[in-house]
């Protein structure tokens, strides 16, 4: 277990709130920030305390814009802390009429698929428009009887919901131990025996291994970086699924899906972030 794990929160105010808060939720995210709660006023941000530094936000092109109105007030924050802030602003996600995404204090859906998840500091819960964009996808997609690679996995949400659609071998990996330690959690919580979780970035992949189904919900800079991972580890008639990027990116991304072999087949988009399917 991960324990004294201290955090810094940041509390965002921001006005208008939209889009500034994926906006921001974005440029923070590449400075190394793991977990995010959108609120009604903005965004609570959190980043380990050890990969603080004074000037950390001095990067941040939103907080300059004159577009938008933020302010932010921070605070250290033990993890266990970090729950009781999560469940005051958690409420379950519904994603079509198929899938609920819910903590355990949620009461039991009629839906076909009930995924219960503590996110603890990970990234996933179906709130940010690339995990839910990315559950889409999996719902519209064969799993039955198919081998999955979850890249970033976070929650383990995206994974959890490709087995109970049947797939049969799930790896599920993060380079976080914190989200590493999570996605076994919650794994366990939904009785899944078919997923295997992994601690690590691309170099993890289990060496010779070929997917029918590769998810990688990261972010456009770490997806630039794999996507030819991605291909050599994708069966000939599979599927990658990208997500953690905005409209204006899948020129490039899918410039580099190009280059190894990969075509672009459709896209989900939901206030310009987008998921995209490609194929062999």
């Amino acid at each position: 277990m991960v324990s004294n794990i201290v955090y810094i929160e940041y509390a965002f105010r921001i006005l208008p709130l939209q889009p500034a808060s994926e906006i921001l939720i974005a440029e923070l995210g590449e400075l190394g920030f793991e977990s995010f709660v959108e609120t009604q006023e903005g965004v609570l941000a959190y980043l380990q305390k050890e990969n603080w530094k004074e000037d950390i936000l001095d990067s941040i092109f939103i907080l300059r814009s004159p577009d938008f109105k933020i302010s932010y007030q921070s605070k250290e924050i033990e993890q266990e802390n970090w729950n009781a802030t999560w469940e005051k602003n958690f409420s379950p996600i519904h994603v079509g009429n198929w899938c609920t995404v819910r903590a355990p204090f949620h009461e039991k859906p009629n839906s076909k698929f009930d995924i219960v998840i503590e996110p603890k500091m990970s990234f996933g819960t179906g709130h940010h428009e690339t995990t839910y964009m990315m559950l889409h996808h999996i719902l519209d997609h064969d799993f039955e009887g198919k081998s999955v690679l979850d890249m970033g996995t976070g929650t383990g949400v995206l994974a959890i919901l490709g087995e109970m659609k049947g797939a049969i071998d799930v790896d599920a990996i993060d380079m976080d131990h914190w989200c590493y330690v999570n996605a076994l959690e919650n794994v366990e919580r939904n009785d899944c025996h078919h997923i295997q979780v992994l601690e690590g970035d691309s170099s993890t992949i289990p060496s010779g291994k070929k997917y029918d189904v590769i998810l990688a919900n990261i972010n456009r800079n770490i997806l630039l970086k794999d996507i030819s991972a991605y291909a050599n580890c994708l069966k000939p008639d599979g599927s990658l699924f990208l997500s953690g990027f905005y409209y204006e990116d899948i020129i490039v991304i899918s410039a580099k899906c190009t280059d190894v072999g990969l075509k672009f087949e459709k896209n989900i988009e939901k206030n310009n972030w987008v998921a995209v399917k490609y194929v062999f």
